[in-house]
């Protein structure tokens, strides 16, 4: 029996989170270092899933098979394509940044403080999310899918309820009722989302008989599998709210800007650069793959909310005070173009949507990571509080610099290559919409040359004068992600022979072929 790499990737971190959490109350840097290590030894087994993994190989590689709840076909199954083997890559390349960013988060509060918080517990959160994200980008049983989809909401909630960010200006008490209306508010809203997709799971058990992904897939592209074309869209809408909850997408997106308002900026980080992207890479998985007719039918609708997604929320993150806000509305606009990439059914558009997934994800690590180092120094969200901050701590605003231009999509950094992708892809086959999607782009330069103007140049306000640069943990951090955005931004390749064969796949799974341009006959 040949190694289970893809359950050792996924139970290291659970473990990891177990025994980190076990870790005694006086021993607080023993369990962040245990942490750290457990993350990293993850990420080691994430790039052998790399290594082992051959773009040109069978669809789902590294699979695994055990019978689980045999009574009603559920089967402990993973298996990984191109697009989960990248997303697995991120996550495990980002849950180091975190721990070592969120280093201080959890140390106790000063003396006399009423909320006491567990540093093991944050720490051995993190790893618990890992773990369920890894998973959910590994399983091909929807049920087993979905189980996972939900348990990560449980850690989350804790994360962003529990562990708040300290920078509040209206004292400890408000900034207690603000960080539990946000944990709740997030629960609620994938839980509801979760509990429609629980009906969707059903109905296709009823209609199939049984949650393995590659069964019923096979069986709807040989014929053996025929499902009436109401039950098909009752069936893809309720898997499709669901993520479209945990993308986000308008206006099913409120729950993001409050979440990453009130969390630390390691736990920000956690929820848009990796658990969001839980939500689009399932629109891919699951809603393409097993409703192919649905998935065509309900397009021009979702085009329609993804570019609302993509001018509501630039638009809002133009008029924002608050940095991480400003970062949320961001990244709902992000999200718009990738679910865009994602629908408009072409191989450009949906390379686009699956780079744009890890380019995000690296890039807003950046910006928001540098942001809460930045705000941990002043003890302040609001733009208004900050000017001058260049002047003494250069490198800081360097760092903050290339993060926003990376989030403006500048070209030679990462994010520019798979913008270019989906609004090409869009284009070719709905060039209205993509004519209108190219405002996004205006505005994203608006509001993120905004923000590092209002907060990093003109004269040097008295609150930053003594502001100290980045330190070297802080460094350690931000380096490889600023590497990271231009090595991807000049060469992209390695990540798009990843993804392209699955990407092929998906779109013969919709039966759609890329439209032709329309070129003159040379005379």
């Amino acid at each position: 029996m040949s190694f289970p790499l893809l359950t050792a990737t996924a139970a290291l971190p659970a473990v990891g989170a177990i025994a980190t959490a076990a870790v005694p109350a006086a021993r607080r840097t023993a369990a962040k270092w245990l942490a750290l290590l457990v993350s990293l030894a993850t990420l080691v087994l994430a790039i052998v899933v790399l290594v082992r993994f051959d773009p040109d190989g069978d669809r789902y590689q590294l699979t695994e098979s055990h019978a689980w709840i045999a009574d009603f076909g559920v089967r402990y199954e993973l298996g990984v394509d191109g697009i989960a083997v990248a997303l697995i890559a991120l996550t495990a390349l980002l849950i180091p940044f975190i721990i070592l960013a969120g280093w201080h988060d959890a140390d106790p509060l000063e003396t006399g403080s009423s909320r006491w918080r567990p540093t093991q517990g944050f720490f051995a959160l993190i790893l618990a999310v890992e773990a369920m994200v890894i998973l959910s980008f590994e399983a091909t049983d929807v049920f087993l899918f979905y189980i996972f989809f939900e348990a990560m909401l449980i850690p989350m909630y804790f994360l962003i309820g529990g562990f708040g960010d300290r920078a509040h200006e209206h004292g400890e008490k408000a900034a207690a009722t603000q960080r539990s209306y946000a944990a709740v508010k997030f629960l609620l809203y994938n839980l509801v989302g979760g509990l429609i997709m629980l009906a969707a799971v059903i109905g296709l058990y009823v209609v199939a008989g049984n949650f393995s992904l590659q069964e019923i897939a096979a069986a709807r592209a040989n014929g053996t599998l025929d499902m009436a074309t109401g039950t098909e869209r009752w069936l893809f809408l309720g898997f499709f709210f669901a993520f479209a909850v945990k993308a986000p997408l308008w206006p099913l997106h409120t729950w993001l800007p409050n979440a990453m308002q009130e969390s630390t900026a390691p736990v920000a980080v956690l929820i848009t650069a990796v658990v969001d992207k839980v939500g689009t890479f399932a629109m891919l998985r699951f809603c393409l793959q097993l409703f192919p007719e649905a998935s065509k039918w309900a397009t021009p609708a979702i085009l329609v909310l993804a570019l609302i997604s993509i001018i509501y929320g630039a638009l809002l993150a133009v008029g924002q005070r608050d940095i991480k806000r400003l970062v949320a509305y961001a990244s709902i606009s992000h999200f718009g173009f990738i679910i865009m990439g994602i629908f408009a059914m072409t191989s450009q558009g949906q390379s686009g949507a699956t780079l744009y997934m890890v380019n995000h994800g690296i890039s807003t690590a950046a910006l928001m990571l540098v942001a809460g180092f930045l705000i941990s120094r002043r003890g302040s969200r609001l733009i208004a509080d900050y000017g001058g901050v260049q002047k003494v701590a250069p490198v800081l605003a360097g760092t903050f610099l290339i993060g926003s231009l990376a989030t403006l999509s500048l070209p030679g950094l990462a994010p520019f290559v798979s913008e270019f992708l989906v609004l090409v892809g869009t284009f070719t086959r709905y060039p209205v919409i993509g004519i209108i999607a190219t405002f996004g782009i205006v505005l994203a330069a608006l509001y993120t040359l905004v923000l590092y103007q209002r907060t990093m140049t003109g004269p040097v306000k008295p609150e930053v004068s003594a502001m100290p640069d980045l330190r070297v943990r802080e460094l350690v951090v931000v380096a490889p992600l600023v590497v990271l955005l231009i090595f991807l931004g000049v060469y992209p390749k390695p990540v798009t022979d990843i993804v392209n064969p699955a990407v092929k796949q998906t779109m013969s799974d919709v039966q759609k072929k890329d439209p032709q341009p329309e070129v003159e006959a040379a005379k």
